[in-house]
Order: structure tokens, then sequence, then C-alpha cells
């Protein structure tokens, strides 16, 4: 008898193939059937009216801190997501040496924004190796299923230890032991390496990632030990100060390994074109023969800003700062107080960047509920505050003291210097590029993207008014087998026999985004951002409901998954 068998509903199946209305039956974790399907089951869901798709493939998470205390992959697991990938941008926990734990602690604090004491309390530290982390994870259950990768940083320091950490040149000998521990991390089950270019990626005392700069050949003998090894999948995240010398030298690390490389695609503000030269680069290697993909996200990357939340248009100011070590009640009573108003309004930023980034009221809107991502010019704060005659600073500043101090604003960072999401489309349109970049289980206090694979349905093929949408079976295939096949995962992402049972079941015409809200369900209390939704009538992992109508069931049939999974045999 099957296990499960969904009936009458709307199937986009991962292909990219129209929907179609047909049945699905599962056997043991794996789909059996799909069409016309007869006989019964211990479980039988009537999917009549609903869309029916693969479960999502989010390939751009850092969860590595929260599967080692939670068994909810929360916000990805409440929102069609059964498989995520760790460990991206060159941060992770593992390897990690008892005297390296506060530096690799502070890293994670400060690049991907988890509270220290978080880390703190929540890590068991159970493991040094990577093989042991996976080890760990092993041990537990989750309600999806989890995937690793190995961080530069946390590999770089392992070996170089304080000259790691300070972004010293490596030894030939570093060189060597480096790739040995990245070589026994992908033969233990890790999916690949990751690493980190940025310099917007700092410690939480102000330091570089310890991976900034590091030589190509350092990069390159990492690279072909994985290669060598017939293992693993290449992942980063860089400036691109110099497009052609940096996309040369990444062409250069890909043909000497024959790794596949994925790597993260921006549009800067400042700098609105130049995403356009890392595409055609792109296309160049990926014509020749090279697996190269850039990830972009389905909306554009953002802070949130609040009173209640790591930054508002006023941090970094003196007298805002003077308020850091309240309590949240005694904060927003001192932020109520006319004089205290008056005062933080009387000052200004000094740091030009930081003012762009957080107090540019052009490009800086209300986030209602349900939140618009794709917010008009007229709607910004500066906008408002013209029409109501008052400062913009000041506008801002009395908005964020609505609901009790946790209003909250959306800056769109990347991707949206048109004030509008046409770059976003040409992006997701491209023959080389995949959804990517949520960074689930990271930036706790003011970013929350977990939800992008929602949002690429419901904006791109019902909601968007301000230009083209995008097939719903496109859609359901760059989230499903496309993501899942970067970076080798080819059992799942396709209703079709043989593969995962990983299923979402969605009222399509009721799928809605709800505004982030401030939870604290961390360890020591500690505060994230979260965001449910409305529309997925059950999630499947395989073949086992783990979701229904946004409750979980309880139910933990999610695991580790070590390594690239094959395609079943009959696909």
């Amino acid at each position: 008898m099957a296990t499960l068998i969904i009936r009458n509903g709307t199937i986009v199946d991962g292909t990219g193939a129209k929907p179609f209305i047909g049945d699905i039956k599962v056997v043991d974790g794996l789909i059996k059937e799909v069409g016309q399907v007869s006989g019964t089951a211990e479980q039988e869901i009537d999917a009549k009216g609903l869309l029916v798709t693969p479960g999502f493939v989010d390939i751009h998470t850092h969860y590595d801190g929260q599967v080692t205390w939670s068994n909810k992959v929360a916000s990805s697991s409440q929102l069609g997501v059964t498989t995520v990938v760790m460990g991206n941008c060159g941060v992770g926990f593992a390897p990690c040496k008892q005297e390296h734990r506060e530096i690799t602690m502070k890293l994670m604090e400060g690049v991907e924004d988890i509270p220290g004491v978080v880390l703190d309390e929540g890590l068991p530290w159970n493991w040094t190796s990577f093989p042991e982390y996976l080890d760990s994870l092993e041990a537990r259950q989750f309600d999806i299923d989890v995937a690793a990768q190995i961080g530069h940083a946390p590999l770089r320091i392992n070996v170089m230890g304080e000259r790691g950490a300070k972004r010293e040149p490596s030894t030939d000998e570093d060189r060597a032991k480096m790739t040995a521990l990245a070589v026994e991390a992908v033969k233990a089950g890790a999916l690949g390496f990751t690493t980190s270019r940025t310099i917007l990626h700092r410690s939480s005392d102000g330091q570089p990632t310890p991976t900034l700069g590091a030589a190509e050949g350092e990069l390159t003998a990492i690279a072909k030990g994985l290669g060598e090894a017939g293992i693993g999948v290449l992942q980063l995240v860089t400036d691109f100060d110099d497009v052609d010398e940096e996309f040369a030298m990444l062409r250069r690390i890909v043909e000497a390994s024959g790794r596949p490389l994925s790597l993260t695609l921006l549009q800067h503000e400042h700098l609105p074109q130049r995403w356009r030269r890392v595409m055609e680069h792109m296309h160049a290697a990926t014509d020749a023969g090279l697996q190269m993909k850039a990830q972009v996200g389905a909306r554009p990357v953002a802070l949130i800003l609040s009173f209640a939340l790591s930054l508002c248009p006023f941090t970094q100011l003196p007298s805002f700062e003077a308020l850091r070590s309240l309590s949240p009640e005694e904060r927003l009573n001192k932020l109520r107080d006319p004089a205290v108003r008056a005062k933080i309004l009387s000052e200004e930023h000094t740091e030009a960047m930081y003012k762009r980034r957080v107090a540019n009221f052009e490009n800086l809107y209300p986030l209602g509920d349900p939140p618009d991502y794709e917010p008009r010019p007229e709607d910004s704060i500066a906008a408002r505050a013209e029409r109501a005659g008052i400062d913009p600073a000041a506008f801002a500043y009395d908005y964020l003291l609505e609901n009790d101090g946790t209003a909250m604003l959306y800056r769109p960072l990347y991707n949206y210097a048109d004030r509008d999401h046409e770059v976003l489309r040409e992006m997701l349109m491209d023959r080389d590029t995949v959804p990517g970049l949520s960074d689930g289980g990271a930036h706790y206090g003011f970013i929350c993207d977990a939800s992008f694979p929602t949002y690429l349905l419901t904006h791109w093929a019902r909601d968007r008014s301000r230009g083209e949408k995008i097939p719903l079976e496109l859609l359901v295939k760059w989230q499903t087998q496309d993501t899942a096949a970067t970076v080798g995962l080819n059992d799942r992402g396709i209703l079709r026999p043989g593969y995962k049972a990983d299923i979402n079941l969605i009222d399509f015409e009721g799928l809605k985004l709800h505004a982030p809200k401030i939870v604290y369900d961390l360890p020591a209390g500690g505060r994230r951002l979260g965001q449910a939704a409305e529309g997925f009538r059950a999630t499947i992992v395989s073949g086992v409901v783990t979701y229904k109508d946004g409750t979980p069931t309880g139910q933990l049939p999610g695991k580790l998954i070590r390594g690239a999974q094959q395609a079943p045999a009959a696909a």
C-alpha cells in the first residue's frame, strides 16, 4: 500500500512543463507514480484547486548554528522550503579548535548578525573537525533536510591561527593543510567549499573576514583538491572591484579544478551597470563548457530598519547610541521624550557610506502588511514627508514610534537602482542564473529574506503590476530542479517517479506573505526576524506532512544530506 496519495491537484512538476491535473503516489518517501493513480494509501489528500509543486530548495542559507540547537529550520521550513544548503560566504563553525571558538563566533556575529550571546549559549561545540560537525547534525532530526558546506574562514583559522585571522599570506604548507581538510570535509559529506572576498564581511570587532584578499594560489590549491577528489561545488561572494581581473581569476580556478562554481550577482546603486559585465564573462565561460551560475534574489537585497531592531536611520548618532544599554521599554520611553527626539534629529551622520545606507530617505519605505517589496518612488519617506511638509528624518522618527516602536522601514540596497524590479527580472530570466541569496538563518536583526522562494511565486507569477510577470512553471523549475542541480542534489526538485517525495500543496490564489515579525525564540532569549505566510496548505518532506496550513505537525523527517545525490535510475 502507498504511504500517501495526493489526488486531483494541479501539478507543476519542476521540469518547466505546463501545469496539469493529476495524482501522485508516494511509497516509502519516494514518488512512485504521477498521473491517474489507482488503489488506496495510508493517507490521502484531496488537492483539488491546489498547486502541487516540488518542495523548494534554498541553496544560500546560514543555518549552521541554528540546526545545532533547533529541530525547526525557521523561517524557511514554514515557507515551503524542504531543503536548505548552509555554510555559504566562507563562514561556519567547523573545523574549529577550542582555542578558536571565540574568534569564530565573533566572525559569525559580525558577518551574519547572529548575537554572540545566542551562539555562546546555543552552540554545543561537540565537534572540532568538519566530519565531527556533520556527525553531530546526523544525530539530530529536523523538519526539513539540511546540507552543509565548508567555509574558507574557519578553515583558514584552523590551519593558520592568528595569522589566518589577520589575513597574512598562506605558505605552501598552510595551503596543503587547508586542502587536505577541505577534501576531508567533502568526502565526509560537505557539498562544497565557500569563500568571501567582500569588504562588507567583518567580524563583530570590525576586522575584515579572514578570507578577504586570499591569494589565487590558495583558492586554486583548495579547489584543485576538490577536483582531484572529483566531488564538491564552489561558492563565493566578491565585490568585483575590477570585474575583468576578478572574473578571469575565477575562471582559471574553475578550469584548473573542474568543479562547478556559483557566485553572488548584485546591482550596486553607484555602479548600476557593472553586473552586466559580470554576466558577459559568465556567458563566455559557460559557452566554453565551464559550469558556473550566478545566484539572484527574488527581490532586492534589503535592510529592515526599526527602533526595535539592529539598525535604524539614527544608528551611530551619539544621542541614539547613548540609549543602547537601556531595556527596550526604557529606550522606547526615552525615544518618545520630545527633548531626546530633538537632540537626535539635530545630529548628523559622520560616515558618508553609513548615511547612504540607513538614512537615504529617498530610497526608504514603510513596510506594511502585506509588505510591498516593489514600492514606487512616491511611496518613499522623502516623498511622504514632502507631501506632509515635514523634514524626512522627523517623519521617519515619528513613523518608527508607531506600533509601540516596532514599525519597520524597508531599505532596498541592491538590485533597485531604478526603483523597480526590471533589472531583477532580466537577471532571473538569464540562462546562467538561479534563485538564491535568501540568507535564511542569518542577519537576525536587519534582514528577513527566507521568504524569497514564496515571493518568487506570489510576486512574479501573480501580483506584479509594474511590469511583466514570469510563467509559474518557470519559477517553480528555477526554485526546485535548478537550485537542486546547482549543488548536485539531483534526487529532488522534480515530481516524477523515483524522486524524493518533497512536495508543497499551495492555495495559489490565497498565498500571501505577512510582514516580518520580531520573535524571541533563540537561545538566551535572542531576537530574530521571522516571517509567515498563508496559503501553504501542506508541506511534505520524504512523504511525511510536516506543516499543515502553516502549523507544524510535529513530524521531523528531515535529516542531514551527505554529499551530492544521484538522480533516480528511472530518470
